[in-house]
């Protein structure tokens, strides 16, 4: 899809003219895109390794003003990493993953390997996995479930609590 690649290309162009000090020159969003907006996460990787990646699960903005924005919070500002430096740029790979609707589930039945991603709320903590993430592990959906409590500081199981809040939802992914 050509909107995809608009996309990865302005992340990168986000990080790239940050790191070399000049002013950005983003490719041009058909218009389409120029009026999309939602959800959107940029990722990262270099030599198959999470690098960096933030997201929101949903946003005002249009969809490139929160490819910008995201790349280089995942460039610079990703808690979990140095900030990213210019040699890195090189070989680094960017992945957008724009999100759709949330929609609530209680269990492993409701939801897909490698097309959803999961959501949790609970306890005043939160964590969200994409849906890739399940499928580069190899995870069944329980472990699924396990993990993305994990991923906000819960117990494996807190998924099963009927106070949790617990999504779904299904992410376009491109590179």
């Amino acid at each position: 899809m050509a909107d995809g690649r608009v996309l990865v290309a302005t992340a990168l162009e986000a990080i790239a003219s940050a790191l070399e000090s000049r002013p950005p020159r983003y490719p041009e969003p058909s218009p389409t895109l120029s009026s999309a907006r939602g959800g959107l996460f940029v990722s990262l990787h270099r030599g198959g390794s999470l690098r960096g990646c933030i997201g929101h699960m949903s946003s005002p903005s249009l969809l490139v003003e929160t490819a910008k924005a995201m790349a280089s919070a995942a460039a610079f500002e990703d808690p979990r990493f140095e900030a990213l430096e210019r040699a890195e740029l090189i070989d680094l790979e960017v992945e957008i993953t724009v999100l759709g609707e949330l929609f609530a589930i209680s269990g492993p039945g409701d939801f897909e390997i490698g097309r959803h991603g999961l959501f949790i709320a609970a306890r005043g903590r939160s964590g969200v996995l994409l849906p890739q993430v399940a499928v580069e592990y190899g995870w069944e959906p329980e472990t699924f479930l396990a993990q993305v409590c994990h991923k906000a500081g819960l117990e494996p199981s807190t998924w099963r609590s009927p106070a949790v809040e617990l999504y779904a939802f299904e992410g376009t992914v491109f590179r």
